[in-house]
């Protein structure tokens, strides 16, 4: 297996950050405040343009949508 290159172009991995906070009624701002990530962090999430995310900041991101991982990321067909 070789490693990740990092201008690979498109991963396949969907974030499904907008659906889950309008289930919950949340904004992208509350969300921000709860979690301790920037909103420009969370909008490259969520827009599908970021190319790593800290374990810690995807537990915290599951904890406060109580989701599962598989819940906010999805492989895109």
């Amino acid at each position: 297996m070789s490693p990740a290159v990092a201008d690979e172009g498109p991963t396949g991995i969907h974030c499904r950050l907008d659906e889950l906070l309008e289930a919950r009624g949340m904004t992208l701002t509350r969300l921000s405040e709860l979690v301790g990530v920037s909103v420009v962090n969370l909008s490259v999430l969520k827009n599908d343009r970021a190319r790593a995310i800290r374990y810690s900041t995807l537990s915290a991101i599951c904890r406060v949508l109580e989701c599962e991982v598989g819940d906010l990321l999805v492989v895109s067909p």
